[in-house]
């Protein structure tokens, strides 16, 4: 899929790091993402840039996982943690802002088969955190946490993309969007009151 180079130990360090490649893909953003814009942030020329990453949409796979890897996910406390409710109204803003942040980068978020072992690493270590702090089985945590962000990804995605256009004006834009995002925010807590009371009655997930 590539073969970038690690940062050279000794002498001067090469142009082309992943470090350098994934901070200009980050910074550029998946939905105005190119060989040739990545290149120019770079300092080379785009077919120097393609001796590392073969396609464009290997880059973009690229700076997808590396996005959801830099992504900080909130930490639920072993002990003396906040009520479930509450964390998991916090982790549903973090995601929001994480698809806010990142306009593009829902398709390779949502998508199961577009998840790398990395990225399903961090998720299923994430289960097991919420699972151990709170009591719960495996199965229940990575429900809660899959329902959650599998909702809360696709409706923030339909929000953040066509909030402002037309015939919004630009003046509008900012009163529809926080509109819009009230709303997310709304439905979003009745889904998770919903699944608290759900996760109680599945047998399935116990």
């Amino acid at each position: 899929m590539s073969s970038l180079s690690k940062p050279s130990s000794r002498g001067r360090p090469r142009t082309i790091t992943h470090e350098r490649i994934m901070n200009a893909g980050i910074e550029i953003g998946l939905l105005n993402l190119t060989f040739v814009g990545v290149a120019a942030a770079l300092g080379v020329s785009h077919m120097a840039l393609y001796k590392h990453i073969a396609s464009l949409e290997d880059l973009k796979h690229l700076i997808a996982e590396e996005i959801f890897i830099r992504w900080e996910i909130p930490q639920p406390l072993e002990k003396n943690p906040i009520p479930l409710k509450q964390y998991l109204f916090e982790f549903m803003h973090s995601i929001r802002e994480l698809v806010k942040s990142n306009p593009g980068f829902t398709p390779y978020l949502i998508r199961r088969m577009a998840s790398t072992p990395s990225m399903i690493a961090k998720i299923e270590k994430h289960h097991h955190q919420v699972a151990a702090a709170y009591s719960l089985s495996e199965k229940q945590a990575g429900w809660l946490n899959a329902t959650i962000a599998f909702h809360c990804i696709a409706v923030a995605d339909t929000i953040y993309s066509v909030a402002g256009k037309e015939p919004i004006k630009d003046t509008q834009r900012a009163t529809e969007e926080a509109e819009m995002e009230a709303e997310l925010i709304q439905s979003m807590e009745a889904l998770i009151i919903g699944a608290l009371t759900m996760i109680n009655e599945r047998d399935d997930l116990k």
